[in-house]
């Protein structure tokens, strides 16, 4: 099994040495190690590749997580040190690689990812991995692509440069699979290219716009709540103020009920000055009578 893992390493990373994957020394600190490990995680990120990486993606992701943990643990690391071994007997437990690095980092962003990626190019430790990609693929400028974080198309004048300058200086040899690169393999590469920053593009304007209307409908639910809020503290206000404690359907009872007495009260009132009005009336009739009688009798 320890066997299986270090050669799953070579052929995903070119190497079986976990300093020189990690680019630590030998008596590097713990801390020192997690640095290298987040830095190594930014470039094999299965969230930051297109669709047909993420398979080959996902395991060189796991493979760094089972190495870390190696390199954390002092007796498995003394094992390697001494006998260039690794223990990984928690190599079926694939499904925390993923875990044990979210308890490690913080979830990335995309701000985190294009803050490391202004640091890092045109960087000494760029520099370090296009050399190492060079020799590890022998100048296959696919294989550098696939390896060196953030190296696209457009990069491949200035990593040119670079190859060069370190040719120059007797750093590497010069391989012709990078000097003498057969134009058709190179314009497989960059249509391949392009296709995968469409679909990258795309994808990242769907994830803005569900970004966008999530943003909204937590607004819109904010919103809501607060006028929900606002209507039952002017319910509770109002029932404070005219004593209305039991709301509801005894509140629609007491409101039958007293339009109901209203009503009764009115009508007993209208009957009253009718007969009040009557009355009078009749007075007033009987009054202009007797006074006709007694101018007639004195005539």
């Amino acid at each position: 099994m320890s066997k299986g893992l270090l050669n799953t390493c070579e052929e995903l990373y070119g190497t079986k040495d976990l300093y020189e994957l990690f680019s630590i020394d030998k008596k590097a600190s713990e801390q020192e190690i997690k640095k290298a490990y987040y830095r190594l995680s930014l470039k094999t990120h299965p969230d930051r590749v297109p669709e047909d990486d993420k398979q080959t993606a996902t395991e060189r992701f796991k493979v760094l997580s089972k190495l870390y943990s190696v390199l954390t643990d002092k007796d498995k690391r003394a094992l390697y040190d001494e006998r260039g071994i690794v223990d990984d007997e928690g190599e079926n437990e694939a499904d925390t690689w993923k875990l044990r690095w979210q308890n490690l980092f913080k979830p990335l962003t995309d701000e985190d990812i294009d803050n490391f990626m202004k640091s890092y190019v045109g960087s000494e430790l760029e520099r370090t991995d296009i050399k190492k990609a060079y020799l590890n693929g022998r100048g296959c400028i696919n294989y550098m692509n696939q390896t060196v974080p953030f190296m696209s198309c457009e990069d491949e004048p200035r990593v040119a440069k670079i190859v060069q300058e370190l040719i120059d200086a007797g750093e590497v040899p010069a391989y012709d699979a990078f000097l003498k690169e057969p134009k058709a393999k190179r314009d497989r590469r960059h249509k391949k290219y392009a296709r995968e920053a469409k679909l990258a593009s795309e994808v990242k304007r769907q994830r803005d716009e569900e970004s966008e209307l999530s943003s909204l409908r937590k607004q819109l639910a904010v919103r809501n709540q607060e006028r929900k809020g606002t209507f039952e503290s002017m319910i509770a206000s109002l029932e404070a103020r005219y004593g209305c404690a039991n709301g509801g359907d005894d509140d629609e009872e007491e409101f039958v009920l007293e339009s109901s007495k209203k009503s009764r009260s009115s009508g007993a009132k209208k009957a009253k000055t009718t007969t009040a009005k009557t009355t009078t009336a009749k007075t007033t009739t009987a009054a202009k009578g007797t006074r006709k009688s007694a101018r007639t009798a004195k005539s």
